[in-house]
C-alpha cells in the first residue's frame, strides 16, 4: 500500500503546478463555450481516474491484509478457492529444479532462419507497429472526425478507454503465446504486479492526453529524455550507481530538448503547441514509466518470471484498473457511442490496439534473440522516423535550432548505446580472461 500511496504522491506533486493554468483555462471556456462539459479537463478527468482506480485498491489491500493477519494461507487447503488466494497473495514456493517446475533458465532455442533474415523481420516488424502506432496516436487525439466543409467535427476526449483498448488486445496476445509455448514456473505474487500496472496505465494516460497540449515531436523527445526520470527513479528504487558517460548522455539529451522545446514555443503562434499542462503532462508520463521499469526490473531480479508472463500479469490488472474506472465514469459508454458515430475511428483504435500488441511481442522476442543493445538501436532509429513522418504527414514546423536540438538528443542516445556495449564487451573479456590466469596461478 506504501507504493500506491508514493505514487498518488507523486501524481499531486505533478499537478499542482498546473492546476492555476488549468482553472484559467477552465474559466475561458465556460465564458467562450458554455456547453463545454466540466470533464473535458485533464485534471478533473486524472481525478476521477484516480478515484476509479482507488475504488479496486483499497478493497484488495484490505482483504489482503486480512488474509495475512488471519493466519488463513497458514492453515492450508487443497480447493480451487484456495489456491487462487495463495497466488494472489503469496504466489507459489520456489522451485530449484526443472523437474520440479522451476525457473532456472535454459539456452534460448536457436530459430531455424538464418540470423540475418531474423534481424530483418524483427527490425520491420517493431518498425511497421510503432510506427504505425505512433502516427495514429497523434490521428486520433489531436484531429477531428467528421469533420468538412459544414461540420467542424469533434475530438475523442477519453484516454483512458484507448488504453483500455490496448491492455485488452495485449491480455490477449499475452494470453495465447503463454498457451502456446512452455514458460517457467510462475512464483511471483499476482498482486506484485499491480504496483508497475498501475504505474503503467497512468503513464499511457499521460501519453495520450499529452497529445492534446504538445506535438508529436515534442512528446517523442519527451520520451528519449526519460533517461533522466529513469536514472534518479532507479537511485530510489533500486540504490543503483551509474557511470560518468550515462550523466554526460543525459545532459546532452537534456540540452537537445531545452533547445527544440524552446525553438517551438517561439515559432508557434495563437494555440501554442507546448503548453504549460502539456509540460505536466510530459513529465508525468517520464515518472510513471521509469517507476514501471524500475518496478518490472526487481521483480524479474526477485522472481524470475518470463517476459510473456510479465506482459500478462502487467496487462491483467491494467484491464482490472481501467475497466472498473471506465464503469463508473459510463467511459465505455461514450467510447462505443464515438466508435459507431464514426467507424474511421473504430478502424483507428483497432489498428493501434493491434500495434501495440504486436509490438510488445516483438520487444521481448527481439531482446531474447539479440540482446538489449541491437533493440535499443532498432527503436532509437524508429523514434527519429517517428518525428520525420509526423512533420511530414501533419505539417510540423521545425526549424534549424528545433533540428539542431533533436540532433543532439539522437546523437547522444546513440554514444550511451555505444558506451554501454563497449562496457559490456570489456567485462565479458575480463571474465573469459579470469579462468585462465586462476589456472596459471594454480600451476605455479
Amino acid at each position: 500500500m506504501a507504493k500506491f500511496i508514493h505514487l498518488i504522491t507523486a501524481v499531486l506533486l505533478i499537478t499542482v503546478p498546473a492546476i492555476s493554468e488549468d482553472v484559467n483555462e477552465f474559466e475561458a471556456a465556460l465564458k467562450d463555450e458554455p456547453k463545454s462539459n466540466w470533464t473535458d479537463f485533464w485534471i478533473i478527468r486524472l481525478a476521477l481516474n484516480l478515484l476509479g482506480y482507488a475504488s479496486v485498491i483499497i478493497p484488495a489491500w484490505l482483504i489482503i491484509r486480512y488474509v495475512r493477519s488471519s493466519g488463513y494461507l497458514d492453515r492450508g487447503g487443497h480447493g480451487c478457492w484456495f489456491k487462487t488466494v495463495k497466488s494472489c497473495v503469496a504466489g507459489a514456493e520456489q522451485k530449484t529444479s526443472l523437474e520440479e517446475g522451476g525457473t532456472k533458465s535454459s539456452t534460448q532455442d536457436k530459430p531455424k532462419m538464418s540470423r540475418a533474415v531474423l534481424l530483418i523481420l524483427c527490425v520491420a516488424g517493431l518498425q511497421g507497429s510503432y510506427l504505425t502506432w505512433g502516427v495514429l496516436q497523434e490521428r486520433v487525439m489531436a484531429h477531428e472526425y467528421g469533420k468538412d466543409d459544414t461540420n467542424p467535427g469533434e475530438k475523442f476526449k477519453n484516454s483512458q478507454f484507448l488504453v483500455f483498448m490496448n491492455r485488452v488486445l495485449a491480455l490477449s496476445a499475452a494470453g495465447l503465446v503463454m498457451m502456446l509455448t512452455k514458460q517457467p514456473r510462475h512464483v511471483a505474487p499476482l498482486y506484485k504486479y499491480s504496483y508497475c500496472s498501475l504505474s503503467n496505465i497512468l503513464s499511457s494516460w499521460c501519453q495520450y492526453e499529452a497529445l492534446k497540449f504538445v506535438s508529436f515531436p515534442t512528446q517523442v523527445l519527451a520520451k528519449a529524455s526519460k533517461i533522466i526520470p529513469v536514472m534518479l527513479m532507479g537511485k530510489v528504487v533500486s540504490s543503483k550507481s551509474y557511470e560518468y558517460y550515462e550523466y554526460f548522455t543525459a545532459g546532452m539529451i537534456s540540452v537537445g530538448v531545452t533547445m527544440f522545446l524552446l525553438t517551438q514555443g517561439k515559432e508557434d503562434t495563437g494555440n501554442t503547441a507546448t503548453t504549460i499542462s502539456g509540460v505536466v503532462i510530459l513529465v508525468g508520463y517520464m515518472t510513471f514509466d521509469s517507476f514501471t521499469s524500475n518496478w518490472q526490473a526487481e521483480l524479474y531480479k526477485q522472481y524470475s518470471m518470463s517476459s510473456i508472463q510479465m506482459m500478462f500479469g502487467v496487462n491483467l490488472f491494467s484491464c482490472i484498473f481501467t475497466s472498473w474506472a471506465l464503469l463508473e465514469q459510463g467511459g465505455f459508454v461514450e467510447g462505443i457511442s464515438f466508435m459507431l458515430k464514426y467507424s474511421t475511428f473504430m478502424f483507428h483504435v483497432s489498428l493501434i490496439s493491434i500495434c501495440s500488441a504486436t509490438g510488445q511481442l516483438f520487444i521481448f522476442y527481439t531482446i531474447s534473440q539479440f540482446g538489449a543493445v541491437v533493440f535499443t538501436i532498432i527503436m532509437t532509429t524508429r523514434q527519429a522516423i517517428a518525428i520525420f513522418l509526423s512533420c511530414i504527414i501533419y505539417g510540423h514546423p521545425v526549424s534549424v535550432s528545433g533540428f539542431l536540438g533533436i540532433m543532439v538528443v539522437f546523437v547522444a542516445l546513440f554514444l550511451k548505446v555505444y558506451a554501454t556495449a563497449k562496457k559490456k564487451s570489456a567485462k565479458a573479456k575480463q571474465a573469459s580472461q579470469a579462468p585462465s590466469q586462476t589456472i596459471d596461478s594454480n600451476k605455479v
